[in-house]
């Protein structure tokens, strides 16, 4: 596949990534910190001093344009990695 159309296709997933805002439902393990107390009894530690490690402060307060953004960046962090991790393991095989 020539990377013209590699390239379209990631551009078209990147377009895709946050269709999560059609749900109406929040996505697995976005709940507010209530729902982990009813769905496991309490509230864990981690989970209560989350949100003072938010890179995107406003990605929770429903934000359409940084729930985007966040999933964007998200996307190209795991782009990056998966691409540094295999251009690694192309040198160390050849």
């Amino acid at each position: 596949m020539d990377k013209k159309r590699i390239y379209i296709i990631l551009a078209i997933f990147f377009v895709l990534l946050p269709l999560g805002l059609l749900s109406e439902y929040s996505a697995w393990g976005e709940w507010d910190t209530e729902v982990y107390k009813q769905l496991i009894g309490y509230i864990p530690e981690g989970i209560k001093n989350a949100k003072s490690f938010a890179i995107i402060p406003d990605y929770g307060e429903g934000s359409v344009v940084m729930y985007y953004l966040s999933a964007l960046i998200g996307g190209a962090i795991l782009f990056g990695f998966f691409y540094i991790l295999a251009k690694t393991n192309k040198h160390e095989t050849n």
